[in-house]
């Protein structure tokens, strides 16, 4: 295992292979899988600054595409879901997807939010709410989060030296 992360590590340090990982790593953390792309952001940012412009597409993109990816299992899903959902939780559940409903594609805005956000893309996914407008306002969100996260990045690495007894 100290293999894999040292070799991880090692490649991250290149440009090319760190917006790679970095693609890889934000698109399955967009899917129902326990993993977040943050960390592989702010390590690649860490290693070469001068990439924020790329690696902010590139985690977009690949964050983008899982939850796409979320989207058309929540599409297929819509057969297996009539077979196995007990009576007894349908009011809740279309209480929930009226409200989804009701916002439409707009709700994937909310797919950057944890816990909720995954699971959120396959719903919409579900209802069939239209696939492209989806797809729009789930990169307007994850972008923003990336956006904030690098920017709050940069500025604590900026504040930091100048902090007393802490030197660079």
């Amino acid at each position: 295992m100290d293999f894999f992360y040292q070799t991880l590590l090692t490649n991250m340090a290149t440009p090319e292979w760190g917006l790679v990982i970095l693609f890889i790593c934000a698109a399955l953390a967009a899917t129902l899988l326990p993993l977040g792309s943050e960390p592989v952001l702010l390590a690649l940012l860490s290693f070469h600054p001068e990439l924020v412009w790329p690696a902010l597409l590139v985690a977009t993109l690949g964050n983008t595409l899982g939850g796409a990816v979320g989207w058309g299992m929540g599409w297929g899903a819509e057969r297996w879901m009539a077979q196995r959902l007990n009576q007894t939780h349908v009011t809740q559940h279309m209480r929930a997807l009226r409200w989804l409903e009701r916002l439409g594609p707009v709700a994937c805005l909310g797919a950057w939010l944890p816990i909720i956000g995954d699971p959120l893309c396959v719903v919409a996914g579900y209802l069939r709410l239209p696939f492209w407008p989806c797809v729009l306002y789930m990169a307007l969100g994850k972008a923003l989060r990336y956006a904030m996260l690098v920017w709050g990045w940069q500025w604590v690495m900026w504040w930091l030296p100048s902090l007393p007894g802490i030197t660079s």
